[in-house]
């Protein structure tokens, strides 16, 4: 497989299960058994691209936030962003400081699939049910669940960080097409901020970016951004008149396919960890610093 066809291949999965609430990192880490696994820098950058693609969708938004502040509900709104944001800012910058990794295994992703899948049937059964008029304004109790719940999809992959956010702003009252809009105009800031966090990281360390495929990386985040834009576009229009009970049907059928390839040996449970830099560029990059190591 040549390196085009991973990077159209990896940048279509991010771009289709970035947003919604499905799971990017299940997907990626299915992906990955079968094309070869890449750098972290790799995957930042092409976060990023399917990120700020979205952006545009929210103009109307993003407009009010900056020629209407003086609206009190303008104002309201924007600070409940900031605070949902800080929320999971805080704590998962304390956990990126003591050095949190994630494995990345397939059991623990299938599982929170499931269980996702089965809280998004049972919510929408439980709403359909309790026929209340949903709420129109974002409250404080769901700017705190959605700060949560974002914290629970980062030390749960497969949870989704969508798909935590909408289903707490669900149970809280919130309409679907206001609890899709507010857990992406929150994700938006939050994810970029990782991103940025983790380029730099990466950045700091020359020998990583040198000898980046950066052909590969363009050619990757490019994709995701057209795949994301149009996958967003078509996903709050969707949510305006359907329910969440396809997803939750879809992370169920996917979780059980996942958890039988397991079993039967088709997959594996762990993926193979990315091929390391070669100790000959490591030394002469070190080298050619001042002091002797990377900067």
């Amino acid at each position: 497989m040549t390196d085009s066809i991973i990077a159209v291949v990896l940048g279509v999965v991010e771009g289709l299960t970035e947003f919604l609430p499905i799971s990017s990192t299940g997907h990626l880490l299915i992906a990955e058994h079968f094309i070869p696994k890449q750098s972290d820098l790799f995957n930042v950058v092409i976060q990023a691209g399917a990120v700020l693609a979205v952006i545009p969708l929210f103009h109307k938004r993003f407009h009010q936030f900056i020629f209407r502040l003086g609206d009190p509900v303008v104002r309201d709104y924007l600070l409940k962003i900031i605070v949902a944001c800080a929320i999971t800012g805080g704590p998962g910058y304390i956990l990126n400081k003591k050095g949190l990794k994630l494995p990345e295994t397939l059991l623990p992703v299938a599982i929170a699939l499931f269980v996702g899948g089965v809280l998004f049937l049972v919510v929408e059964r439980w709403l359909a049910r309790k026929g209340r008029e949903p709420a129109a304004t974002v409250t404080w109790s769901v700017v705190v669940a959605v700060g949560i719940g974002q914290l629970i999809a980062a030390v749960f992959p497969g949870s989704s960080r969508s798909g935590t956010t909408i289903l707490f702003s669900l149970i809280l009252g919130l309409s679907r097409p206001l609890a899709t809009e507010f857990s992406f105009l929150v994700s938006i800031p939050t994810m970029l901020a990782a991103s940025a966090l983790l380029l730099f990281k990466a950045l700091h360390h020359p020998v990583e970016a040198v000898h980046e495929n950066w052909p590969m990386v363009i050619t990757a985040s490019v994709v995701a951004a057209v795949v994301s834009f149009i996958v967003v576009k078509w996903f709050l229009g969707y949510v305006q008149t359907h329910t969440f009970v396809a997803f939750g049907w879809y992370r169920i059928i996917l979780s059980v396919l996942i958890l039988a390839a397991l079993f039967a040996g088709f997959l594996r449970n762990e993926i193979a960890a990315a091929p390391a830099v070669p100790a000959a560029a490591i030394s002469a990059t070190m080298s050619g610093h001042p002091m002797g190591g990377p900067f």
